[in-house]
Formats: structure tokens, C-alpha cells, sequence
């Protein structure tokens, strides 16, 4: 049975001027510091990385920091600084180190929440390194990856708010429809179009059919981490961010959708992974 249609919205100027405000001044940082290169770029998603780390320990258990935790935030730490010293394999067996330490939690109700959250917060925050320490187009395939999943949120804001209809999983998230979905997805297809025809590149087929692809898989971690709130009762993880809530809130699309572009690249080839991104 087709989930029930909703209204068509119009716009809250106050949460839109909120949401827009507080995404700029974050979307700046976020390029500057990756412009200034893999270094900067690993503070950023370390920083974020422990932060993700924190909110999803608050918002499944409850309480802040135990010395379970503190071990899988130093072995993600851990695992950026040998990623962004050229061993990301390393990095990658030290996030699934810091998983299996933050297991050991002497709650046994929360071991399994434990290692999930760090493998949450870790393996994207290496996925997006490895990207960036390419030798080769790594800023031009971090920022690909960063404007697929910004324009999939703006182009899912703007169409599931003036067109509404059918719900895509009204259970999990009320106000996600499937005129949401599609825009998205024809504004994160659009907006890699545009970004690699600028670049100088040819974008064809692979580049559209690959923008899409991350645009739903950008999609499926926003539905994933509404479903993680409502099971716990939760409007936003935290209340970090003006009208975003907290960084799980803002990064739920990324956290997915860094792994799935990680995982492509190491498919087409692992040597020049953001080339392959690229299509260059």
C-alpha cells in the first residue's frame, strides 16, 4: 500500500533563513579547509568525526563519554593520522580496531551500539581522507562528493516543500516524499554536470548515472539516521547547529555517501581513486 500523499507546504522563511545561514558559514569552512590541503582537511574530519561519535553514544545511550568510547575516538584519530601519512589500509584496520575496542564496554547492552557508532563515525571520515590525499584531482573529487550531497538535500528540500505528494517512508520521516527523492537526485546529477564540464572534464553518462547513484545513497543515510532518532525518541541529535540540529543531523547524507564513493573509486581503480570519481 503507497504511503499516504501530503500537502503541499509552503515555504517557513524563518527555518529556510536558519537552515541557509548557519549551511553557509559551515559549507565555507568546510571548503576552505579542505582547500587547504589532506592535513587540514584530516583535523576537519576528525574533529566532525569525534563529534558524530559523541552525538550517536548520546542519542542511543544516553550519556556522554565512557572509556570504551574514548578508545574508538582515539583509534578513528588514529586511523586518519596513518591514512593521511599514506596507509589507509592501516587507517581502515584501526577504525575496525576502535570498533572492537569500544565493544568491550562493561555494559553489555551497549557493546553492539558502541562498535556501530564508531564504524558511524570512522569509516567515512577515512573513506573522505583517502579521497582527499589522492595525488591526483583529490580536492576536485572531494568537492564533487561534497556538492552531490548538498545539492541532493536542497533539491529534496525545495521539491518535497512545493510539490509534497506521496511520502517516501512516513513511519521513519513524515516530511520526505518522493518528489523529494526525485529532486534531489536531478539536482545532484545536475550540479556534477555542470561541476566537471567547469572543471574542463567531458562529464557523460558515468558521471550522471554516478551523481544519482550517490544522491540515493546520500538519501538512504538521511532516512537511516531519522529512523536511529525516532527509535529513540529524539527530534535532532544534538543542538549544535542552528536549525540543523546537531552534525548527525547535517552530515547523515555525507557519512553514506563518502563510503559508497570511496567504495566505487577502489572498484574502477584503488591507484588514482579520485580520477576514477571523475571520470578523468
Amino acid at each position: 500500500m503507497p504511503e499516504p500523499a501530503t500537502r503541499q507546504l509552503p515555504f517557513p522563511k524563518r527555518e529556510l533563513l536558519l537552515r541557509t545561514t548557519s549551511g553557509v558559514i559551515l559549507a565555507l569552512a568546510t571548503l576552505a579547509m579542505t582547500w587547504n590541503g589532506p592535513v587540514s582537511f584530516a583535523i576537519l574530519v576528525g574533529v566532525v568525526g569525534v563529534i558524530l561519535l559523541w552525538e550517536w553514544s548520546h542519542l542511543t545511550t544516553g550519556v556522554g563519554f565512557t572509556a570504551a568510547r574514548l578508545a574508538g575516538a582515539a583509534g578513528i584519530l588514529i586511523a586518519l593520522a596513518l591514512t593521511v601519512s599514506g596507509r589507509p589500509g592501516l587507517g581502515l584496520l584501526l577504525v575496525l580496531v576502535g570498533a572492537a575496542m569500544a565493544a568491550l564496554d562493561p555494559n553489555r547492552g551497549r557493546r553492539e551500539r558502541e562498535a556501530a557508532g564508531v564504524l558511524y563515525a570512522g569509516l567515512p571520515a577515512v573513506a573522505l581522507l583517502w579521497l582527499r590525499c589522492a595525488p591526483e584531482y583529490g580536492l576536485a573529487a572531494i568537492v564533487l562528493v561534497l556538492l552531490v550531497v548538498w545539492a541532493t538535500d536542497t533539491g529534496a528540500f525545495v521539491a518535497g516543500r512545493s510539490i509534497g505528494g506521496p511520502r517516501l517512508w512516513a513511519r521513519v520521516s513524515p516530511n520526505k516524499t518522493w518528489s523529494g527523492l526525485i529532486g534531489g537526485i536531478a539536482a545532484a546529477s545536475l550540479t556534477a554536470w555542470l561541476y566537471v564540464s567547469w572543471l574542463g572534464g567531458d562529464p557523460g553518462l558515468w558521471l550522471i548515472g554516478l551523481a544519482a547513484g550517490l544522491a540515493a545513497v546520500s538519501q538512504m543515510g538521511d532516512l537511516f539516521e531519522s529512523s536511529l532518532k525516532r527509535a529513540h525518541g529524539a527530534k535532532d541529535a544534538s543542538s549544535l547547529i542552528p536549525g540543523h540540529g546537531g552534525f548527525m543531523d547535517r552530515v547523515d547524507g555525507l557519512v553514506f555517501a563518502a563510503v559508497a564513493a570511496a567504495a566505487v573509486a577502489v572498484l574502477i581503480d584503488a591507484e588514482r581513486p579520485a580520477a576514477a570519481l571523475l571520470g578523468l
